[in-house]
């Protein structure tokens, strides 16, 4: 759709003319030699590809090359974009809300992803899609998160359930469930505390908030989030890895990409853990985060036209 296309390549702004003066720049005689080889590879190590993908890329732009003698940036960034949605192929994540009533939606990540605001865009684009839902405010340790998202849920027309400031986290979650439940919602979403993902006793924290929602439901929750600041780049993989561990993970959700030109970084963390990617933010306005698509995120990117 031209609209979700507009929004992934308005988002990726700071990425996009990186790569139109790299590429236009490095082929403006449409030769492929050493030293454009060069610059080629380090404008794409820049934007948090990975080796894997640059050297696909690469490889891609070298062959066209031998076949036509000549090539053009026009003509590089178009491969890049083939070979970025190739390798990101099946990495779109669909959630078929109603298969279980409520469906239990877990975000987690570390402080400063953008965790809490995520919750509540997610919540409105659901809830503009149709469903019901509830929002349950698990992030009892930071003191402003209750206050930020009690402003977006009551922006946004949301229900949701809050505790006091330093409450037990996995009671909220039992809470927000049993709320759930009791007012048939379709979904409810949960914010857990931002946490570092080399501190134990919070990575336990979150193990409890697992095993109580379990108690209630075996199969919940259906959906366990990371989300992921984008403009992090290639450390984001490590943090990826920690929490899939102690929690399982079911998909990434990856924040703040308009603000970063290391809008690759996701492409890094999908090819190593396989993870579907749900939604990405693409803005600050609550309709900014948006369905993942590896074709607009891959064209969008490299700056090509729909």
């Amino acid at each position: 759709m031209r609209g979700l296309f507009k929004k992934f390549k308005d988002g990726l702004k700071r990425q996009t003319p990186t790569f139109q003066k790299a590429f236009n720049g490095i082929f403006a005689a449409g030769k492929l030699d050493a030293n454009a080889l060069e610059e080629l590879e380090e404008a794409l190590y820049t934007a948090d590809f990975g080796h894997e993908t640059v050297e696909e890329i690469i490889e891609e732009i070298k062959r066209a090359y031998k076949a036509d003698k000549e090539i053009r940036g026009e003509d590089a960034a178009k491969i890049g974009a083939i070979v970025l949605a190739r390798v990101l192929e099946g990495a779109e994540g669909k959630v078929d809300v109603g298969q279980h009533k409520p469906e239990v939606i877990c975000l987690v990540g570390v402080n400063g992803s953008g965790k809490t605001t995520t919750s509540a865009k997610l919540g409105h684009l659901y809830q503009n899609a149709g469903y019901s839902l509830l929002l349950g405010a698990c992030d009892t340790f930071r003191a402003a998160a209750n206050e930020q998202i009690k402003h977006w849920a009551d922006r946004l027309s949301i229900d949701i359930v809050t505790s006091q400031h330093g409450a037990d986290s996995a009671a909220v979650a039992f809470d927000s469930l049993e709320a759930a439940r009791s007012r048939s919602r379709d979904i409810v979403i949960l914010d857990t505390a931002g946490r570092l993902h080399t501190k134990s006793n919070l990575m336990n924290e979150l193990e409890k908030i697992h095993r109580v929602i379990q108690k209630q439901e075996p199969t919940a929750p259906h959906h366990s989030w990371l989300v992921v600041d984008g403009s992090l780049g290639s450390n984001s993989i490590e943090q990826a890895r920690v929490f899939h561990k102690s929690f399982p993970l079911t998909g990434l959700i990856i924040t703040k990409l308009d603000g970063t030109s290391r809008g690759g970084a996701l492409v890094g963390i999908y090819r190593e853990l396989k993870l579907p990617i749900y939604f990405v933010g693409l803005g600050e306005q609550a309709d900014d985060l948006q369905p993942f698509s590896a074709v607009n995120y891959s064209n969008a990117i490299f700056g090509i036209s729909e």
